[in-house]
């Protein structure tokens, strides 16, 4: 291209100059970032070849119900059955679409205000208004059901794990900013939950109790911690999250795994009993959410246990897989056709700069599922949508390391 130029430069005067340099002006600042945009997200392994989402996979089961009598005082809009053995754990919802339910997930938060970011929300007088961003609140509040990853508990009591680097423990009026963020339920499931023993950990369900916040992966008994969490929505759907921890690796850890008389988290290590959990709400023709606590902590790779474990979980029946733990993002993949979220990472957890994300799964009632992942960034005890240079750069990181998806440059997500 250069000698063609020079050559019309030598034959046509000072015009082909202007000409070329407004040309070359052009493509520098409009042609090679746009291609390197639609590049970097959605390339094929096949080298040179680009491939963009096209539409959404397609789950025939993804949670349509089938209609049945059920007594009146048990029956919505679309008469689904609730079943004595999940009332306790079932919520009927009304969805903003006819149509579909979305559902929103988000990382770690922290509230304990002996740590920088808690201190941020005390500041704000226990407000997620200018430390959670204005775009980002009300993705989460639009959410038909919207869940966190709640890594501490809320007390006034209990006595710090002995030895460990890091105990936290939220005053429990700070539980009102979950409602405020629009969070209609929590993971308890991780190794901070205990961190102030037992009494703490029962403040906990108490207090998520008082302000109208389901939890999940943790209970006065194993049979509470296991139990799936249910939504029934109005557009005849039904949900299941079960949520549950690999986190510590260790026959006796710090954080005390339920039993059948003892308050605890859902312990998954050996993953039976996980496996039970997703199998019984299959056959209960659920849409099944596996939101697990699992993996590396600071690295953005997947450890042998988390790929053992996915494929275990997909194989027993879980439509989604939303993972935490390692403090960072992880990749994005599909196991036997099924989504898996390794690690959406800090959402809003210490004042560190890094990348982090929401993941937004819309079901549709004729079982069409698409999902989105909204960038974010974490940075000086805040988290905010980012500007669209660097929502782009994170796309094409999440991208880069998931080379079993494509992601449009809106942030949905297919199967390659």
């Amino acid at each position: 291209m250069k000698n063609k130029y020079s050559h019309e430069k030598n034959t046509n005067g000072t015009s082909a100059v202007r000409i070329f340099l407004i040309t070359l002006s052009i493509i520098l600042i409009v042609g090679i970032p746009s291609l390197f945009v639609i590049k970097s997200i959605n390339e094929s392994p096949e080298i040179g070849e680009v491939k963009l989402a096209s539409g959404w996979e397609k789950i025939p089961e993804a949670g349509v119900v089938e209609n049945v009598v059920v007594p009146e005082e048990k029956q919505v809009e679309s008469e689904l059955v609730v079943l004595e053995e999940d009332e306790a754990y079932t919520h009927v919802i009304e969805t903003a679409s006819d149509e579909s339910v979305t559902i929103g997930f988000a990382g770690d938060i922290l509230f304990d205000d002996n740590y920088a970011v808690g201190n941020a929300f005390k500041n704000a007088g226990n407000s997620a208004e200018g430390v959670v961003g204005q775009s980002l609140l009300e993705k989460m509040r639009n959410a038909d059901i919207m869940m966190v990853n709640n890594e501490f508990p809320y007390s006034y009591g209990g006595v710090p794990t002995e030895g460990k680097t890091y105990t936290f423990r939220a005053k429990p009026e700070t539980a009102s900013i979950l409602n405020e963020m629009g969070v209609d339920i929590v993971g308890l499931a991780n190794n901070h939950a205990y961190d102030y023993g037992e009494q703490a950990l029962l403040d906990t369900f108490d207090t998520l109790d008082s302000v109208g916040v389901a939890y999940a992966g943790a209970g006065h008994s194993i049979e509470e911690a296991s139990h799936p969490v249910y939504y029934i929505t109005s557009n005849g759907m039904r949900i299941a999250i079960i949520c549950a921890t690999q986190i510590e690796r260790l026959d006796n850890p710090d954080t005390k795994g339920a039993t059948d008389s003892t308050p605890g988290v859902f312990r998954c290590l050996d993953d039976t009993l996980l496996l039970e959990k997703v199998r019984e709400a299959r056959e209960k023709n659920a849409y099944v959410i596996v939101f697990i606590h699992w993996g590396t902590e600071s690295t953005s790779e997947i450890d042998y246990l988390q790929a053992d474990q996915a494929k275990e979980i997909v194989d027993a029946g879980a439509n989604l897989i939303i993972g935490a733990h390692p403090h960072v993002l992880q990749k994005i993949d599909y196991v036997n056709g099924v989504p898996v979220i390794y690690s959406l990472g800090n959402y809003i957890f210490n004042s560190k700069t890094q990348d982090t994300g929401m993941i937004l799964t819309t079901i549709h009632n004729d079982g069409v599922v698409n999902i989105q992942f909204i960038p974010a960034i974490q940075s000086g005890c805040s988290v905010y949508e980012p500007s669209d240079e660097e929502r782009l750069r994170i796309l094409n990181e999440m991208a880069g390391m998931s080379p079993g998806i494509t992601l449009d440059t809106n942030g949905y997500i297919t199967k390659r």
